[in-house]
């Protein structure tokens, strides 16, 4: 199994860490409603994708 030979440096460590971060979530404007929704996904609101109905929602 390989053994790093040096200890890894705060700056590196750091550095290699910095990507780590979270982000917050993509979104987009339904063209229906106008709620907003996961892009390329269906709208939870309407149930419409691409000026479809796609599911069926009791109102």
């Amino acid at each position: 199994m390989g053994v790093p030979t040096r200890r890894t440096s705060k700056a590196n460590k750091r550095m290699r860490r910095a990507t780590y971060n979270i982000s917050k979530p993509a979104l987009s404007e339904c063209p229906q409603c106008h709620a907003f929704k996961k892009p390329h996904h269906a709208c939870p609101e309407c149930g419409y994708y691409k000026g479809k109905e796609v599911i069926a929602k009791a109102e």
